[in-house]
């Protein structure tokens, strides 16, 4: 029978073969299972070998001989096993499948490395092997139809690899750290990445993962296995940020698609470090800013004064979170004769205009207090109506105190050391008291509705006598709230805190209370310590 070959090259390449000198035969003399077997895949446009004999030996069409490269023509009517040495121990098993049972195998994306191009080389198929029978039934053949995936399977893992590198970049917060997650990710792509480094600029070590650089020159665009350079450039400036080097793989071709994949690593990496830069301006700009209204803030807390027998000490610590000022305030003053006044409070707020309704709170204890000698019920009454007097109300906590001078007429009082401190509070956190001999006590009493609310509420008052060696704590919230836990939970680790603190001067009491309670507080926290 006449058989059509579909190509000129293909049909001088059977009209050189001397077929007669090989298993097959002359091509006359060729059975007709293998003539029919010929033609078929012949005019097949997918790529089709027949296998025919004990030997395999190999018949195939135009489209195969795209597939196996420059293996053409020296592989027609050669055995299969010495035409594909490279990947006969993995196919063998599929032909004895095939020729021993009698039936067909199908395989999706195996992996068989072939030396098609000079040098051997990763290779994806989705083939079918089925076997050809003579008049009697007998297996003589094996038909392959068979499509290459490599593009495809390439290009998912290349997707998949770009892909687990964003979103793993997206999460860093240094440079360090996007060192390490780059030569995380790439070191899981081995196929592609044989090796990879990430050189910030100034850095002269390198640190390579996966295979070393051994000193290869920089490839060029068939330069496999070789070392590929590309600079991370500011998109803004132009400057170097850091170089990647990455060893590219021996047994794939440093084509396009090659390129580019290197290309997207280099951009997204590029991103992030931008994002970083970007992020430590801001970061710089932010704690500067923060820096700028922490000095305002402390600006408007004036030192709090102390007594020859009454010493006060104080700490104003700003949100952790952000750079706001607030609206927290201490104060401590000796009206003259010998009285301190202390109060702490809390406008509503975290911004400009909760500072500045703080400061003229602040101005308006110290005037009333001073001009009017009231008692400090009577002051947050004053403070209360004046709150909604303002462009813009405010609500507040308060407390206002008065530690009295001796005032027995036999000077008892005095020589004793005893002193009477009277306190109001408006909806704010109680004081603590330490006594000298360590234990303490919660004033819990009193605690009248906040500021700004109702600004006729009568203000109530408490008392408590105070022996030498007596310790007062006064706060804002922020010392004893936490996001998600009862406020009694906080008060109660305040009080455990100070207990057994008595031998504590007030300022290192502060600090030790402060570093006991304060970690990444949500909000400001204003302390202060009164000794007698």
């Amino acid at each position: 029978m006449t058989t059509p070959l579909p190509s000129v090259e293909l049909r001088a390449a059977y009209d050189a073969k001397d077929w007669a000198s090989t298993s097959l035969g002359r091509r006359e003399d060729w059975p007709v299972e293998l003539q029919h077997a010929l033609d078929t895949i012949l005019h097949t446009e997918f790529a089709a070998v027949v296998l025919w004999g004990d030997e395999l030996r190999l018949i195939y069409n135009d489209a195969y001989v795209q597939l196996i490269g420059d293996k053409h023509p020296a592989a027609l009517g050669e055995p299969c096993k010495e035409v594909f040495w490279e990947a006969w121990e993995q196919i063998e098993p599929l032909f004895d499948q095939v020729r021993g049972a009698g039936r067909a195998t199908m395989v999706e994306d195996l992996l068989l490395p072939l030396h098609r191009h000079g040098f051997l080389e990763d290779c994806y198929f989705d083939f079918s092997y089925s076997p050809l029978h003579d008049a009697q039934g007998e297996v003589v053949g094996v038909l392959d139809i068979t499509v290459e995936t490599t593009h495809r399977v390439l290009a998912q893992r290349r997707l998949a690899l770009l892909a687990r590198l964003t979103a793993s970049l997206g999460i860093v917060e240094s440079r360090d750290e996007l060192r390490v997650v780059a030569h995380d990710v790439l070191g899981r792509f081995p196929d592609d990445v044989l090796g990879a480094e990430l050189r910030f600029a100034g850095e002269t070590a390198a640190t390579w993962v996966g295979t070393p650089d051994d000193g290869l020159p920089d490839t060029d665009e068939h330069g496999r296995g070789a070392v590929v350079r590309q600079d991370l450039r500011d998109p803004a400036t132009g400057e170097v940020l850091a170089t990647l080097g990455v060893r590219v793989s021996d047994r794939l071709p440093y084509d396009e698609e090659y390129r580019d994949l290197l290309g997207l690593v280099a951009a997204t990496l590029t991103q992030a470090l931008s994002r970083l830069q970007l992020r430590e301006v801001e970061r710089r700009r932010t704690d500067e800013e923060r820096d700028l209204l922490v000095t305002l803030q402390n600006s408007l807390l004036l030192p709090p004064q102390s007594t020859p027998t009454l010493r006060v000490a104080a700490r104003y610590v700003p949100a952790a979170d952000v750079a706001q000022i607030g609206g927290d305030w201490y104060d401590a003053f000796d009206q003259g004769d010998g009285t301190l006044v202390l109060t702490v409070g809390d406008i509503a707020g975290h911004d400009s205009a909760a500072a500045a309704t703080m400061a003229q709170a602040l101005n308006l204890i110290r005037g009333v207090a001073y001009a009017l000698w009231e008692r400090p019920g009577r002051v947050l009454e004053v403070l209360d109506r004046a709150l909604q007097r303002l462009t813009e109300p405010a609500v507040a906590t308060a407390l206002v105190a008065r530690v009295d001078p001796p005032a027995a007429a036999d000077g008892s009082e005095a020589a004793s050391g005893m002193r009477t401190l009277r306190w109001s509070r408006a909806g704010h956190p109680p004081p603590v008291v330490l006594a000298p001999d360590g234990t303490t006590s919660l004033l819990d009493a009193g605690g009248d509705l906040l500021l700004g609310v109702d600004p006729d509420t009568v203000r109530g008052e408490e008392s408590v006598e105070l022996a030498p060696g007596s310790t007062v704590v006064f706060y804002t919230d922020g010392l004893v709230e936490r996001r998600g836990e009862l406020l009694d939970v906080g008060t109660a680790a305040l009080v455990a805190r100070l207990a057994g603190g008595q031998h504590l001067d007030p300022e290192a009491l502060c600090d030790h209370l402060l570093d006991g309670l304060v970690t990444e507080q949500e909000d400001d926290v204003a302390l202060m310590v009164l000794r007698v």
